[in-house]
C-alpha cells in the first residue's frame, strides 16, 4: 500500500503541477496580449484624433514605430504635435517653429553613412524616424511640413546653392540645400538653412550662390521664368520622394 501510494502521489501532484503551470501560462499570455493590443490601440486612437489635412498621422506613426522603434515614433508624435499647434500662426510664426524644429532636433549626416548611397533624398517620416539627414533632407522635410500647415507651395522653393563654407570670401565651395520662402511673388526670399539657425532674407547670405530652385509647381534657372513640370523631368528624386511619401501618408 505504501508502495502504491508513493508512486501514484507523485504522478498525481506532477499532473496538478502542469495544470497549474498550463493555466498561468495561459493567462499570463492573455493579459500579455492584451497589453499589446491595448498599446497598438492607444497609438491608434491618440494619433487618429488628429486628423490633419493632407497626412494620415496614425499610418505615418505606426510605420515610425515598426521601422524606428520608440524612438522614431516619439519623433512624429513630436512632428504631429508641431503640425497641430500651428493653426492660427501667421506665416512668420510657421516658418521659425518649423525651421527650429528641425534644426535642433535632427543631426546632419551624409547620405553613404545613414543610408549607404551617395546621393539619396529622404522623406520626412525617414528623416524623422532616424534623426538625422543631409542638407536636402533638412529643406525636404520644411517643405513639406509648412505645406502641411498651409503655407502655398508657390511661396517655396527648394533652392540648389553653392555655399562657401567660411564666409563669402573662402575658397571652399560646396554644393548645398535651403529652402527659400517668398512672402509674395516679386520679394526677396527668407532663407531657411541648416547650416545656421536664424531665417535671414537672401541678402544677408552673401556666402550663397543660387543654382536653381523647384516645387510642385516648376522649376527656375538663374533669372529665367519659371517652366512647369520642368523639375518632373531633370529632378527624378524629386519625384521619388513625392511617390514614396504617398505610400507614407502624406499627400
Amino acid at each position: 500500500m505504501r508502495e502504491t501510494f508513493s508512486r501514484v502521489c507523485p504522478e498525481r501532484f506532477a499532473g496538478v503541477i502542469y495544470v497549474l503551470i498550463k493555466r498561468v501560462l495561459l493567462r499570463t499570455q492573455r493579459i500579455v496580449g492584451k497589453v499589446v493590443l491595448w498599446k497598438a490601440a492607444c497609438v491608434l486612437v491618440f494619433s487618429m484624433g488628429f486628423v490633419f489635412a493632407g497626412v494620415e498621422l496614425d499610418r505615418m506613426v505606426l510605420l515610425a514605430s515598426q521601422r524606428y522603434g520608440d524612438a522614431g515614433s516619439a519623433s512624429v508624435m513630436a512632428w504631429r504635435d508641431l503640425l497641430t499647434s500651428s493653426t492660427g500662426q501667421n506665416e512668420a510664426a510657421k516658418l521659425k517653429r518649423v525651421n527650429d524644429f528641425f534644426n535642433r532636433r535632427i543631426r546632419f549626416g551624409e547620405d553613404r553613412d545613414i543610408w549607404g548611397a551617395e546621393d539619396y533624398w529622404a522623406t520626412p517620416l525617414e528623416v524623422l524616424g532616424r534623426s538625422e539627414g543631409d542638407c536636402e533632407d533638412f529643406a525636404i522635410s520644411k517643405y513639406i511640413t509648412l505645406k502641411l500647415m498651409g503655407v502655398p507651395s508657390e511661396k517655396m522653393r527648394l533652392t540648389y546653392v553653392k555655399a562657401r563654407l567660411g564666409g563669402p570670401q573662402s575658397s571652399i565651395v560646396q554644393a548645398h540645400m535651403v529652402l527659400s520662402y517668398y512672402p509674395a511673388p516679386e520679394d526677396e526670399p527668407m532663407v531657411l538653412d541648416n547650416l545656421i539657425s536664424e531665417i535671414r532674407p537672401a541678402s544677408r547670405r552673401p556666402d550663397l550662390t543660387t543654382v536653381f530652385g523647384f516645387n510642385a509647381e516648376g522649376l527656375w534657372v538663374g533669372g529665367a521664368a519659371p517652366r512647369a513640370g520642368a523639375s518632373a523631368q531633370r529632378l527624378s528624386k524629386w519625384q521619388t520622394v513625392l511617390r514614396k511619401m504617398r505610400e507614407e501618408g502624406i499627400e
